[in-house]
Parts: C-alpha cells; structure tokens; sequence
C-alpha cells in the first residue's frame, strides 16, 4: 500500500475529486486553506491580500498498482494549468488497522 499526498491550488478542488472519483479511489481525508509555497517556481499561498491564493491537500491509500496511474493522471491536470499547480508525494505505508 502507498499513501499519496496531493496539494494543489483550490481552483483545482473539483478536477482533483473527479480524478479519484474515475479511478474509483474511495478513501481520502482532506484539508482545506493549506498554506505554502512550491519548491521551483510556485508563489506564495497565503490567503492574505498580497498572497490571496490558498492550497488544499488530499491523502489518500491505495494499492501500489494504482499508483503510477493516479500520479499520471495527477501530472496531466498540473500540464494543463502550470501556474495554478499540484504535486503529488507517495510514501510507503508500513501498516494500517
């Protein structure tokens, strides 16, 4: 089992769901106003009036074969739109009860 970790800008909160929703990923916990900054390029998300832009984040638990197409279908959605952004994480997951 792998956790994935996606941040991405609210303006993709939707586009996000619909990705788990079509690859029939069930389980998720989500945070909403997530703040931070991307390591190359990405500005600010603070949501203050110089940086009024906000993340969320979703993690998610999947078998390690969905993985490689969530984190494609994750990449395609970040080519459309590279300024509004969203990265995707993967971890081990040891155990889980």
């Amino acid at each position: 089992m792998k956790a994935v970790f996606i941040v991405y800008n609210q303006a993709n909160t939707e586009r996000v769901e619909y990705i788990l929703d079509t690859l029939n990923i069930r389980g998720f916990t989500y945070w909403e106003n997530v703040q931070g900054r991307g390591s190359k390029n990405g500005e600010p998300r603070r949501g203050t009036h110089t940086w009024p832009e906000m993340n969320s984040a979703i993690v998610t638990v999947v078998p390690d074969e969905k993985v490689p197409e969530l984190l494609e279908t994750v990449k395609k959605l970040d080519n459309r739109n590279r300024e509004v952004g969203v990265k995707a994480f993967v971890w081990n997951i040891e155990q889980m009860i």
